[in-house]
């Protein structure tokens, strides 16, 4: 009978162990739940411009995004500012205050041509999803969609883009790659990958029905970075 060394043994017991690990974080992955408002329109749009960068409407429901599950809301607590100097303070708290639905009162408008928010999470966290609701009354289409999370807040350190349909670099933030989008009740989710940053900037220019840049509520999925 064949013995085996005490050595080989504990390697094998090593990589016994090894596997359950694995096996135990992808079992704590969870599909993200989103309270989504109500529907403000009903239908897809008719026409999508030919040729254009745009992901086709779906009739479908979105496959939820999983995450781990201690992963909380950590936007309402971020200090929040933008890149418009007009839009105050207290008029972005709105894009936190778990209001979802397509209504005037719901929207903060910031100004015209390239603008972003930004969100100041305190300290580096893990990230990850980020879910951007615009106006969502009818399918526009928001212009240069870029979300991006850095070290520092001038958004220079360690800059990693987590989506970005700006496909022109009209932002100098890089040309991207992602597929422009209709806006639904839906909103847009962003897959952070657990990407660790203490700062998320969101980018736009613009919709495809108005110069304005509009925002109803922004959520961070996220945790304490280990």
């Amino acid at each position: 009978m064949k013995t085996i060394s005490i050595s080989k043994a504990f390697t094998l017991s090593a990589c016994i162990s090894l596997v359950f690990v694995v096996t135990g974080s992808a079992d704590d992955l969870v599909p993200l739940k989103l309270k989504l408002p109500a529907p403000a329109f009903i239908g897809t749009p008719k026409d999508v411009p030919a040729g254009s960068n745009i992901e086709p409407p779906s009739t479908k429901p979105k496959p939820p995004l999983m995450v781990p599950s201690d992963v909380q809301n950590i936007a309402p607590q971020a200090k929040i500012s933008c890149s418009d100097s007009n839009t105050q303070a207290r008029a972005l708290t709105k894009i936190t205050d778990g209001d979802k639905e397509a209504l005037d009162e719901s929207m903060v408008l910031v100004r015209k041509g390239i603008q972003y928010v930004q969100f100041d999470l305190g300290t580096s966290r893990e990230l990850y999803a980020i879910a951007v609701w615009h106006a969502h009354d009818t399918a526009k289409i928001y212009h240069d969609v870029i979300v991006q999370v850095a070290d520092n807040a001038d958004c220079t350190e360690n800059v990693r883009t987590l989506f970005n349909n700006d496909i022109t670099d009209e932002c100098g933030r890089g040309a991207g790659k992602d597929k422009q989008y209709f806006e639904t009740f839906e909103g847009k989710v962003v897959d952070a990958k657990g990407e660790k940053a203490r700062f998320v900037r969101l980018y736009s220019k613009g919709s495809s029905e108005s110069a304005l840049n509009e925002y109803i509520e922004v959520e961070i999925y996220a945790r304490p970075a280990k």
